[in-house]
């Protein structure tokens, strides 16, 4: 059941229930894609149609961030819990491993996806990495005409916000791929360039505090998270 969090539908489930229904998409014919709404991605959505557009035509939306989980609670729809969308990821990658499924990635400077598809080769052994591509480039058409000759059952797509999710709804038919997940800065994580936090921060939902200590660059952009809850509380004062 999908929840409304200020103009973008987002599906109520559990990392479990979320991974069961991503597999439940790759055995129904045609394409499906997936993306991981967090706080930043509601925010433009606000403002901008067209993403607005292609996150709720979606097949499945996570909320990746407890920023989102806070949101839903604070308009009176709570959500079940947070759902990153790299743990939505792995989940998927073990059943990916286990019944022999292929992978493309997509995404992050030249060299990671490399490296990530080296270090998901070990980590899930039986995965089948049929090809990789940067996030530098130019024009959609031959790209999509890699992914497509490559033949994967599933697509990571890591473009960022909105790039991605814009990508997906426009050329992921054309790539011949079942399934296709927006997944931002994951092929870093993979890859070992960037450290994730650790599980304790996950836990408390600190994760973005933890990368902002890490990355103070990113402080101009965390400033505004707060601006999730503010429009959260306006929507619910106004009865919306």
């Amino acid at each position: 059941m999908k929840r409304d969090i200020l103009g973008v539908g987002i599906d109520d489930l559990t990392l479990d229930e979320a991974v069961e229904s991503g597999i439940s998409l790759l055995s129904q014919p045609g394409f499906h894609y997936v993306v991981t709404p967090n706080p930043e991605f509601i925010l433009s959505a606000k403002n901008d149609e067209a993403f607005r557009g292609v996150l709720n035509g979606a097949d499945l939306a996570v909320p990746d961030g407890v920023g989102v989980v806070y949101a839903a609670k604070l308009l009176g729809t709570p959500l079940k819990t947070k759902v990153p969308g790299i743990d939505f990821a792995q989940g998927i990658l073990r059943h990916m491993a286990a019944t022999g499924m292929s992978l493309f990635l997509l995404g992050a400077k030249p060299g990671v996806a490399e490296k990530a598809a080296e270090n998901l080769t070990h980590t899930y052994p039986g995965l089948r990495i049929c090809g990789v591509h940067d996030g530098y480039f130019k024009e959609d058409g031959p790209v999509v005409e890699e992914i497509k000759a490559a033949g994967p059952d599933v697509l990571f797509v890591c473009l960022g916000a909105p790039k991605q999710e814009l990508w997906m709804a426009q050329n992921g038919t054309e790539t011949g791929a079942r399934l296709a997940i927006g997944l931002g800065g994951s092929l870093d994580v993979f890859a070992g360039t960037v450290e994730r936090a650790p599980e304790k921060w996950q836990k408390m939902g600190m994760e973005w505090l933890y990368r902002l200590i890490k990355e103070p660059k990113r402080i101009g952009r965390m400033a505004k998270l707060p601006l999730i809850l503010v429009d959260a509380v306006g929507a619910r004062l106004r009865g919306k």
